[in-house]
Parts: C-alpha cells; structure tokens; sequence
C-alpha cells in the first residue's frame, strides 16, 4: 500500500468502441465519443502514455520502441477516411527500455519491437483523448496464452510506472460480443447488464480484500454472463493488467464510464490517487 502523500499517474480501463466508429459521428458511440473528448482533462497531462491495446498479442510481452510509430489500421470496412486518420505521437524508446527492464527484473521475458506501429487500440481513444499528439507513446502488448493471472502479473511488475507519471491505459470492451453488437435490438437477456453489475462491484467494492478481488479477476469466466459478454477475452485483460499496475497504491477503482455502446452496456474503470 503506498503510504507516502506521492501523487502517482492514474490507469484507466476503457472502452475504445468498434473500429473508428467514435471517430465517426455513430450514434451508438454518442456516449462513449464524450466520454473520451473528457477524459483528457480529467486526467491531466502525463509525461507518457502506455497503452495495452485488446489488439496486439504475442507469446511473450512485446514493447513499442520505435522513435515514431506510424498507425496500423487494422478495421475493414469502414469508410475512406477512416484509412487516413493520423495520430503522430512520438514513441518512447528509453521509456519502452524501462519497461523492458521491470518486467526482466519481475522474472517476465518481455521484447523490444522497434518496427509496429500503434493499432486502432491507442489512436483511435487518443484522437479524442489527447487529439494534439504531443505526449509520447508506447503500447504493450497482450499475452496468446490469455491467461488473467499473468496478465495481473505484467501490470504489478509495471505499477512503478505511476510514480514516473505514466499514464497506463487498458484499451478494450467490457462487453465484446460481436454478433451481439452487430445485432443492437436482440434481447441479451439482462447479461451484459449482470456482467457489468458484477465487474463495477470486483473493482469498486470497498468490503473486498486484495486477496478477494484479485481472485475474482482471476477467476473471471464465474462471473454471471462472463462467457456471453466475451467469447474471447482478448478485449477484457487489458482490465486485468491495469489492475495490477493500480491495485497497490490504489486498490479500488471507480466506475467512470457506464453507458451503452451499440445497444450493450459497457463500462471503464479508473484508478487514481486520492
């Protein structure tokens, strides 16, 4: 627990919408799109932004390290523009070395990858977020093996981040069923709004041990409509590593976002210094 009156960098968990479509006026982002146009303010200027994105996995942790990563469009379908929207933030290249080196010294191999570029995972919140580009960023990626308790791991192993004043973003979906969000009107019976009831409740309960909410995390797929809301979880472990970069300091976070995005209730959660 940090005992000291050191005022460390928020991590947030949020949505980050489908595709481009918060970029693109979608009346099922209206919430969302403002949600994100806030963020930044409420947030405050970082000296960097690591953002694990929903859309990058690798077999073992891999770091953005390139001085000016360009942008990976990695939607189809979606119109023209969409396919030119820019976001030149700089990259971090000692600041992906650091996070290099922590991870190292947590026992976690982790690579330096020089060459990605920042999927829509990052750009397409920090357009709203941040639309000048001027904060550096670096993006981490998810594990193939998916498993949470790894991924608490990797974000504990980085919660000296926030000391640094590294603004550490977990971009996904709290809801990521896509037959269900291409599908708005069909009757979820009530799932989405049970999983997001029960996610809100494991990180903002104040009655939860650490012990207890990390092991609710783990344990993620009891949750009700768990497997409903994410037949993958690829878009909700990005929660799990902000958790462990948060839970120290900060063990409970608040819900900041929840709203509905394309018909599905979907929420964010920040953690923050008092």
């Amino acid at each position: 627990m940090n005992t000291t009156s050191e005022r460390l960098a928020p991590v947030l968990y949020l949505p980050h919408g489908g595709g481009p479509l918060p970029l693109l006026g979608d009346p099922g982002h209206e919430a969302l799109t403002r949600f994100l146009q806030g963020a930044g303010e409420r947030l405050g200027t970082p000296s960097a932004i690591l953002v694990v994105s929903a859309h990058w996995e690798e077999d073992v942790a891999a770091v953005t390290a390139g001085d000016h990563p360009g942008l990976i469009y990695d939607y189809y379908g979606f119109p023209p523009e969409s396919y030119s929207l820019q976001y030149p933030a700089p990259g971090d290249p000692d600041l992906a070395e650091t996070i290099r080196a922590m991870l190292s010294t947590a026992g976690i191999e982790a690579n330096l990858d020089r060459r990605r570029g920042f999927d829509h995972g990052l750009f397409v919140p920090l357009l709203l977020m941040y639309p000048a580009a001027r904060i550096p960023c670096v993006q981490l990626s998810l594990l193939h093996s998916l498993d949470p308790a790894r991924h608490i791991a990797i974000g504990r192993a980085l919660a000296g981040l926030r000391a640094r004043n590294v603004l550490v973003i977990g971009s996904g979906m709290s809801f990521h069923n896509m037959r269900a969000l291409m599908a708005p009107g069909a009757d979820s019976g009530g799932r989405d709004a049970a999983f997001a009831d029960w996610l809100k409740e494991t990180c903002e309960a104040p009655g939860l041990t650490p012990a207890e909410r990390e092991q609710r995390l783990v344990d993620w797929e009891r949750a009700p409509g768990a497997r409903y809301c994410h037949p993958r979880e690829e878009h909700l472990l990005p929660l799990h590593v902000c958790y462990g970069v948060a839970s120290e300091a900060t063990p409970t976070g608040e819900a900041v976002f929840d709203d509905r995005v394309m018909g599905r209730r979907v929420t964010g959660i920040l953690w923050r210094s008092a």
